[in-house]
């Protein structure tokens, strides 16, 4: 080897011993400032200092971010300083149900996050104008008193109703701290205007209801008894990857069946890869179409049971139409082309919608009509669409028409289901009974006398009588970055005399921090105690783990209880908060109000430093959706109006007459195919945006927490997806900087050139944060510079996925100008 060779360095050594110098530089620098820790008056736990020996000590935390699940992370102290994260140990790592909990990526990069840069230090107040991110430091009384005046003088001005509780994840898993202290405390003063539905799952949630009632889902786990797994849009490899969720759940069940797995996505994402699946791309928006022409051909094929299907449901054909139904508007009919459009629904037609082949489609429909068990998913991209309640309606209804449902591997085609350790809270009754749509934040601030239960999904009240006035905005990065068309919400923000104050607390300078009028810092999780579950979406596996504190809290950052304890005081509500309780109190009183549930469990001074107190593995058998019903449908009546599955909905047929929609709304009483605006049959604004965008998930960062890392964006690159032959098309290579523009917004982005996309579409990764230049173009690549904020029809809900664009690769743009 020659001397050059010799000192040739390789990407990768390079990136290692770089990360391992910037890591003795960080931890150097923790030993001085700005690494320097709150000064208070106050004898709390904050101050103590858990490991100040050179000896190390692991402590359990655990990552909180939105992912659904919850895994436990073991934090190894010296000095006060975190020296690595790594994973708890299990009890029999092979025998599923008491593996390990392996943290992903993002929890294994807590460290990295808690001496990040964009950490917050300590409380700031606004200089400049909102979003330009100008603000001056003061100190923790100084916010206290400005927050408890700005809340009193909003109260008696406007009322509780003008105090409006921000949804936002950064920390869903938290327990006592957090959003649910902040809730708790806002329900001391009196309430707050709250919220429905959610940003991942507004359409599918609201929807639901009107076919299936309550009825639950079944648990993935059930894979284990299906021969057929059909998913649409449905990507748990990259957004459910912890060691204790649903990505190990599907890994094991798929071993035990050795099931054909078929996706059904515009991309190829990597559930396809991992789960070596079959994928079927599809036109995005149009899963309907493809459903109906599934519908078609087992009618044309003889393959489908009337009269079964009349014994469970309401509207399948004309036999068991509502009398209030119109002629012909039962499924049966809108298939066969007897309704109002006289086009049937042939595999031929949905060919033309979806982009599938019609073959295909013919096949899809006889193999999961003759499988044994076919489990029938969806994840939440489908329906998070302008036309997604329609979309979403469709899908559930495929294991209905097929016969797939309510037997041992089946589902009712939803996401499947989890269930939660039941770890107790700290939560209080809101007063405030009205709440508005999650997604319409802005239209309550800037058009607020306007909206009504019939025209904006209004709840507990028949009209808004106040606009929002006061934004309490906690772990949550949805005012800039992950909302909807962020240069109109910008512009909605500038005006001060309709928000008149924005309260911002978090741990990182965000996008949405830039906003605050006043600005928290928070302790991070590795900072902070806590009593925790396994959280929302880590099926049958669920499981509680303490957490306590491994670090002492940088700079003056303090825990959000402690705060609103001073904050509770100055408001004259502390007794009612804190009920004479510490947040460590709140946490062993929590503990003990569960061992009266589960008495086995060890006692709370047991339970120091031992991170998963317990675990339990749930029988999927006993939980199997719409099991009861389909064994006995008159003994087990689901709780719609007729007690059936209501694939005709005469409560959606009252909607569709009596409220307030838009022109180009429409809401079908059954889960008919619709076009959607901005959709792949917009030809108008086809001709001048050609190109369909989309958002996807990836395994970098979990919505918008941690994408800020260089270590993460390094590993897992973010750019724009694109079709080589679209990308021939506009001159674009692989790995180009281009420009994705329409009349919302423009960003840049590097382009990744792949067949693994549909031609057509293009997809940029959720979650980047927002960052805008001199020219107002946002050079971080936040693809809700782009996004529409038309609401959906029902839910009045996020249509993140339905945007026209275009794009162009950086050079031409430069000389074309």
């Amino acid at each position: 080897m020659s001397k050059s060779e010799n000192n040739k360095m390789s990407r990768r050594d390079f990136l290692q011993k770089s990360m391992a110098i910037g890591s003795i530089a960080a931890l150097a620098s923790n030993m001085q400032m700005p690494f320097v820790y709150a000064k208070s008056d106050k004898n709390t736990s904050d101050n103590e200092i858990p490991n100040p020996t050179n000896q190390e000590k692991i402590f359990y935390s655990a990552c909180l971010v939105n992912c659904g699940s919850r895994c436990p992370l073991k934090v190894h102290v010296k000095n006060d300083i975190i020296t690595k994260i790594s994973a708890e140990d299990g009890v029999n790592d092979p025998v599923f149900g008491q593996h390990q909990i392996r943290p992903c990526l993002r929890g294994r990069a807590v460290r990295w996050r808690t001496y990040d840069p964009d950490r917050l230090k300590y409380p700031m107040l606004r200089v400049g104008k909102r979003g330009e991110g100008k603000f001056k430091r003061i100190s923790w009384e100084e916010a206290i008193s400005l927050l408890a005046d700005k809340l009193k003088y909003t109260i008696d001005k406007y009322g509780n109703e003008a105090i409006y509780y921000q949804y936002g994840t950064g920390t869903t898993g938290a327990n006592i701290p957090g959003r649910n202290a902040c809730k708790r405390f806002l329900n001391t003063i009196g309430g707050f205007l709250n919220y429905h539905g959610d940003y991942s799952s507004g359409q599918i949630t609201a929807i639901k209801p009107y076919l299936y009632g309550n009825a639950n889902e079944s648990l993935l786990d059930q894979i284990k008894h299906s021969d057929l797994v059909v998913m649409f849009g449905q990507n748990i490899a990259e957004t459910r990857m912890s060691g204790g969720g649903q990505v190990t759940e599907l890994f094991n069940a798929l071993s035990q069946s050795k099931a054909r797995v078929i996706i059904i996505d515009p991309r190829h994402s990597e559930s396809v890869v991992g789960y070596d699946a079959e994928w079927i791309p599809i036109i995005p928006g149009t899963d309907a179409a493809l459903v109906a022409a599934i519908g078609y051909t087992l009618l044309e094929e003889d393959r489908i049971d009337d009269e079964m299907l009349n014994r469970y449901c309401v509207g399948w054909n004309a036999d068991s139409l509502p009398d209030t139904a119109p002629p012909f508007s039962d499924f049966k009919s809108y298939i066969l082309g007897l309704g109002d459009d006289r086009t049937p629904k042939t595999p031929e037609w949905a060919a033309q919608k979806t982009g599938i082949p019609a073959n295909q489609i013919r096949k899809l429909a006889i193999d999961i009509v003759s499988a044994k068990a076919a489990w029938i998913s969806q994840g939440w991209g489908p329906q998070r669409w302008q036309n997604g309640e329609h979309t979403t309606r469709a899908i559930m209804i495929l294991p209905i028409i097929t016969g797939q449902f309510g037997k041992l591997g089946t589902n009712i085609g939803t996401w499947g289901g989890s269930v939660t350790y039941p770890v107790p809270g700290l939560s209080l009754v809101n007063p405030v009974k009205t709440s508005i749509p999650f997604f319409l934040w802005t239209k309550a601030i800037d058009d607020p006398f306007s909206m009504t239960a019939t025209n904006a999904y209004i709840k507990g009240k028949d009209k808004l009588d106040v606009g929002i006035k006061f934004i309490w905005s906690y772990a949550s990065n949805v005012i800039g970055n992950q909302h909807a068309d962020l240069n109109r919400t910008h512009q909605i923000l500038q005006d001060e005399s309709k928000c008149e104050f924005i309260l911002v607390w978090d741990t990182h300078m965000t996008a949405s921090a830039k906003y605050a009028d006043l600005l928290l810092p928070d302790v991070s999780s590795v900072e902070s105690n806590d009593l925790i579950n396994n959280s929302y979406a880590s099926g049958a596996y669920h499981y509680v783990i303490r957490m306590q504190r491994a670090i002492k809290p940088l700079w003056e950052n303090r825990s959000s209880y402690d705060v609103l304890t001073d904050l509770s005081e100055k408001m004259g509500v502390k007794d009612k908060f804190t009920q004479g309780r510490s947040q460590d109190e709140w946490i062993e009183y929590c503990y003990e109000k569960l061992r009266k549930q589960y008495p086995n469990l060890p006692s709370f001074d047991e339970t120091d430093g031992i991170g998963v107190i317990d675990r339990k593995l749930a029988n999927s058998d006993t939980q199997v959706a719409l099991q009861t019903f389909r064994d006995d449908p008159l003994k087990n009546p689901l709780n719609t109006p007729s007690g059936k599955i209501e694939i005709y909905s005469e409560a959606l047929a009252k909607i569709a007459s009596e409220w307030d929609l838009d022109e180009d709304d429409k809401l079908y009483p059954i889960p008919a195919y619709l076009p959607a605006i901005e959709g792949s049959e917009d030809r108008q604004q086809k001709q001048k945006y050609p190109l369909q965008l989309i958002g996807f998930h990836i395994k970098g960062h979990c919505h918008s927490s941690y994408s800020n890392l260089p270590q993460l964006r390094e590993a897992v690159a973010s750019s724009i997806w694109i079709n080589p032959f679209d990308a021939e098309q506009r001159q674009i290579k692989h790995g180009q900087l281009v420009e994705v523009y329409n009349d919302r917004g423009r960003l840049y982005i590097s382009a990744k050139v792949t067949p693994r996309i549909l031609p057509g579409v293009i997809a940029i990764p959720q979650g980047l944060w927002a960052k805008t230049n001199a020219e107002g173009i946002d050079i971080g690549g936040c693809v809700n510079r782009l996004t529409s904020m038309r609401p959906s029809v029902l839910a009045k809900s996020n249509p993140q996925h339905t945007n026209l664009v275009d794009i162009k690769p950086l050079s031409v743009m430069s000389t074309a100008s």
